[in-house]
């Protein structure tokens, strides 16, 4: 068995051990542990709350030196996912992956994306223009494609909720410079773009010992991410 295959059967023990997200993830066909279907479920306070929502998934030969390939089989009406395709627009699929990524971490990304849509860094322009220009709308666009191809619940109150991105103009510089406690955003956001949340990541960050360096961003380490990425998923 390759080293690559080791772990990816590892990952797919780690996600099935972990209950609390609610992921799941098997091969797409027989036992190839190289093509997996998994699924994740809508956020709460969302549209897309109470959906189940498929995600393909292809492990190219070099990874984890290389992402996941992976697209929506289920339709979503989101920014950052093509309403036709289901291709996906996450940068830790792309410039941002780490070798010490791993399929759960992006899973819980895409989740994340859920909740924290970027209409500004679009894969899907007219779904991009919706959410800026009619945000009701949007919510009730999103949330009607998530009750009819995501099987979630109807639910009038989703169609208007304000997402976390949208939120997020609103925040004053006293509230980042709190949340962040000197870091700089962008370096605590590849981070929280994996799925996990601001405080969590700071907190790790300073156990691990991270250099604020006057908060500038700056590249870490790989010791350094994969020490994060430890704490971060409560692993000794």
């Amino acid at each position: 068995m390759s080293s690559r295959i080791r772990r990816i059967t590892k990952e797919m023990s780690d996600i099935e051990a972990d209950h609390a997200s609610k992921l799941f993830v098997s091969p797409a066909n027989g036992s190839d542990v190289t093509h997996l279907k998994a699924s994740i479920l809508g956020p709460p306070g969302t549209p897309y709350e109470g959906g189940t929502f498929m995600v393909d998934i292809k492990i190219p030969n070099d990874y984890p030196f290389r992402p996941p390939i992976m697209k929506f089989d289920t339709k979503v009406w989101h920014p950052n996912i093509s309403s036709q395709t289901g291709a996906i627009c996450l940068d830790t699929l792309s410039t941002r992956w780490s070798p010490v990524m791993t399929i759960r971490s992006t899973l819980l990304s895409l989740q994340s994306l859920f909740e924290s849509p970027e209409p500004k860094d679009p894969q899907d322009a007219e779904v991009a223009k919706m959410m800026i220009n009619d945000l009701d709308g949007f919510n009730r666009k999103a949330h009607e494609w998530a009750v009819r191809h995501a099987g979630a619940p109807h639910n009038p109150k989703l169609q208007s909720v304000t997402p976390r991105s949208a939120m997020q103009v609103s925040q004053s510089p006293a509230d980042d410079v709190r949340r962040y406690q000197g870091y700089n955003r962008a370096l605590v956001d590849r981070f929280v773009n994996m799925g996990f949340d601001v405080d969590r990541v700071v907190e790790a960050f300073t156990f691990v010992g991270i250099d604020k360096n006057n908060g500038l961003d700056y590249e870490l380490e790989e010791a350094y991410m994969g020490d994060i990425t430890a704490r971060l998923l409560g692993e000794p």
